[in-house]
């Protein structure tokens, strides 16, 4: 897999984009079980209002305040506040505070300068607030500790009801009173932060009810800009998230162009071993589905494997922020999932190796019974393909099942495990509500906290179960990349001798297919010259195409040498070689396109005229102009709508519109009838006066005039000369021409 990814280079730049819009979805995400906190926790309880610091008090609340607190926080508080009063503001000032806090038409007022300042003040008034609420009755949280404090006072001072408790507290002495307050704080630290903090924002509450300030609507503008900011973080996210899906896809698909590129190049440039190497069906199938396998899983890799990290361990630390004592329910969370990855993977990972050998089957099964349907029909097979056919696609399909159903168990088991870790989570969070160690928003956001941490170990186990297709894909298609070509272009290719123009010499030549223990061809020498036609003759399985496959490099001989233009073969480069050579196949190939397009298929004969002449001489004309659209008729693929005669036909004349100095012809004749065979080697024998021949044939009638036979038999040659002279020399000659003519046609 990961020799795959080498071919992301070009994406590099996308890739770090990438990385960083999931870094912003990932805070993005992150940040917003805060706002739903801070709306619970503030908006609602709280009645909007954050901090316990007041924005406005009245005088005798803030001179109250200052009771409990040090002579350094007391400069502090007051250096942030400015006294609001009659005398203090001109009067349309003073009208426009009234109107806007009614209470100070009754006292002066105490008004923060600076907003900012209200959380960095808030841990000098949270207890302040606690305590004046406890001394004036308002508040029963501190009625123990005011009661204890009123015992310890002189008796004159607290008998009859004389004062309050904060007149009293006033007037004693600083040494008295600071004795207290230092009692009463060692109480109050034993309270939990949170009670503290939200008894003190209750006590603001009254005092700004008490000034006049409409705390309602205070409340609804809190909730409505914490809300209007999730919903622009919550677009940022999605903006993020898009643009990481557009890009995630543009790279994955890149990389599959680029996998199935290299793949096609390398395959183009298989020769036969190569070929017999790898399976056509096989090379389909890593082309096409492998290759999308290693796609879809970069899409995931890109959109999932950076972020899912990014996510977990922020939201680890966002959790452990707001309640570190239940992190053992991640613990527990993330351990479950983590046992059920391994067993899935257990179970699922040698099935995905199967998969994939059951695809290539099913393609292999399928092409051939395309491919060979009219000898299914001929023969009433039809049955006997179908039960092939079933099995091979039941084994896909039961292997695929059994992968999809293991994954199918995935989900409902996750939904499981979290809706469990919800529940621990309420059980456990609501007693810390109980105890005032937790706010229920608090509770809230640790609860989408850890939903976020389980789902980032979900999606990575969920590209984990996509990886060993996906790797399999991925060594499937390297195979086929870094697969090492039996056949390659020298470093320094010599040039043909052009004082050997089209002289073809094997010089005792031996091959042997690779992993064979036998020879094919064994000690094969001949030269084949210009101006003369070499035939090579043969019972069946004699080597006859296998010679002629070595002359274009389809495969290097294993011993000896081959020359083409006093040059060996293998000293040439492969595109130069073949440029040499106008080869027709035994079985005719044709492409889709046109009569035209397949005939110049080397694209040599740009002039229609050059096209008709090839078309000419391989006696095509007759059957292409009977054709409405004559040479621009459409070829189907493979050549299905033309004929076997037709096709070898078109095959010989786009070699002659190469015109190339050597001919080879694979028994390239065995398609037409007698008729057209003669008239075609008559033609033929006009247009390559000067080019060498080479034909493979099972015809004596093919054969006659040749200036040179080569008679194989089992892969040596037994027999060389012309047609009288074999008949006379050779008895095998002799034997495959008595099987094809007469005695008296012979003695012609």
């Amino acid at each position: 897999m990961l020799k795959t990814l080498k071919y992301l280079k070009k994406s590099w730049a996308a890739i770090l984009l990438i990385v960083a819009l999931l870094a912003v979805q990932a805070t993005c995400d992150l940040s917003l079980p805060s706002y739903t906190s801070d709306i619970v926790n503030v908006g609602i309880q709280q009645g909007g209002i954050e901090f316990a610091t007041p924005e406005v008090a009245r005088a005798s609340t803030m001179e109250n305040l200052l009771l409990f607190v040090s002579d350094a926080d007391r400069q502090e508080i007051l250096s942030h506040y400015e006294l609001l009063d009659q005398s203090t503001l001109d009067a349309a000032d003073y009208a426009e505070y009234v109107k806007k806090y009614p209470a100070l038409g009754r006292e002066p007022l105490y008004l923060l300068r600076d907003r900012d300042m209200l959380e960095e003040l808030s841990g000098l008034f949270d207890r302040p607030m606690l305590l004046v609420a406890a001394f004036d009755g308002s508040s029963e949280l501190g009625a123990a500790v005011t009661q204890q404090m009123m015992e310890n006072l002189p008796p004159e001072l607290t008998q009859n009801g004389a004062a309050d408790p904060l007149t009293v507290l006033k007037n004693l002495p600083d040494e008295m009173r600071r004795e207290l307050l230092d009692s009463a704080q060692e109480q109050l630290a034993a309270l939990p932060d949170t009670i503290v903090s939200q008894s003190a924002v209750t006590t603001l509450k009254g005092e700004y009810e008490a000034i006049g300030v409409d705390v309602g609507s205070m409340q609804t503008r809190y909730i409505v800009r914490t809300g209007l900011t999730m919903l622009g973080i919550a677009l940022i996210a999605l903006a993020a998230t898009v643009s990481v899906g557009f890009l995630a896809a543009r790279v994955a698909a890149s990389l599959g162009r680029e996998l199935r590129r290299r793949v096609f190049e390398k395959v183009v440039s298989f020769s036969s071993a190569e070929m017999d190497r790898f399976s056509t069906a096989s090379l389909i199938t890593r082309s096409t589905n492998d290759i999308q396998q290693v796609q879809m899983l970069m899409v995931m890799l890109l959109r999932i494997v950076f972020y899912a990290p990014i996510l977990g361990v922020g939201g680890v630390v966002k959790a452990l922020g707001t309640n570190a004592s239940m992190a053992w329910i991640i613990a527990v969370a993330v351990m479950t999932i983590l046992m059920l990855v391994m067993v899935l993977f257990s179970l699922a990972m040698p099935r995905f190796n199967a998969v994939q050998r059951f695809v290539d089957r099913l393609n292999l099964v399928t092409r051939e019974i395309l491919t060979g349907l009219p000898v299914i029909r001929a023969f009433s097979t039809e049955k006997h393909e179908e039960q092939r056919f079933d099995r091979a696609n039941r084994d896909l399909t039961r292997t695929q099942l059994f992968v999809n159903r293991l994954m199918a168990c995935m989900m409902p088991v996750m939904m499981l495990v979290m809706n469990g870790v919800t529940l621990l989570i309420v059980w456990f969070g609501s007693h810390s509500i109980d105890g005032g160690l937790m706010q229920v928003g608090d509770m809230m956001a640790f609860i989408q906290y850890t939903m976020q941490i389980i789902m980032a170990f979900l999606m990575i186990s969920v590209v984990s179960v996509m990886l060993p297709r996906a790797a399999v894909s991925a060594r499937r298609v390297d195979e086929i990349i870094s697969a090492p070509l039996s056949i390659r272009d020298p470093k320094a290719p010599k040039t043909p001798d052009a004082a050997q123009r089209g002289v073809v010499t094997f010089d005792h030549v031996s091959f042997r297919y690779p992993g064979a223990e036998e020879n094919v061809l064994t000690d094969i020498s001949f030269t084949a010259r210009p101006g003369q036609t070499t035939a090579i003759i043969g019972s069946t399985g004699s080597g006859k195409s296998t010679l002629v496959s070595l002359i274009p490099r389809f495969y290097d001989a294993t011993e000896g040498s081959i020359t083409v233009d006093g040059v060996d073969v293998r000293e040439m480069s492969q595109h130069q070689l073949r440029d040499l050579l106008g080869y027709v196949p035994q079985k005719g190939v044709l492409f889709s396109g046109t009569i035209a397009s397949n005939i110049d298929y080397s694209g040599k004969s740009p002039e229609p005229e050059q096209i008709k002449r090839a078309a000419a001489i391989a006696q095509a004309t007759e059957f292409i102009d009977q054709k409405p659209e004559g040479y621009d008729s459409e070829i189907s693929q493979g050549g299905t709508n033309v004929s076997g005669g037709q096709k070898q036909r078109l095959s010989i004349a786009r070699a002659i519109a190469g015109h190339p100095e050597i001919y080879l012809f694979d028994d390239s004749f065995s398609a037409l009838d007698f008729k057209t065979d003669v008239a075609l080697r008559r033609a033929l024998a006009q247009e390559t006066g000067d080019s060498t021949v080479i034909i493979v044939a099972q015809r004596i009638s093919t054969i006659l005039n040749a200036e040179q036979i080569l008679v194989l038999d089992e892969g040596r040659i037994v027999g060389r000369g012309t047609h009288q002279q074999l008949l006379e020399s050779c008895e095998e000659y002799r034997q495959i021409a008595l099987s094809q003519l007469s005695k008296e046609e012979l003695s012609k």
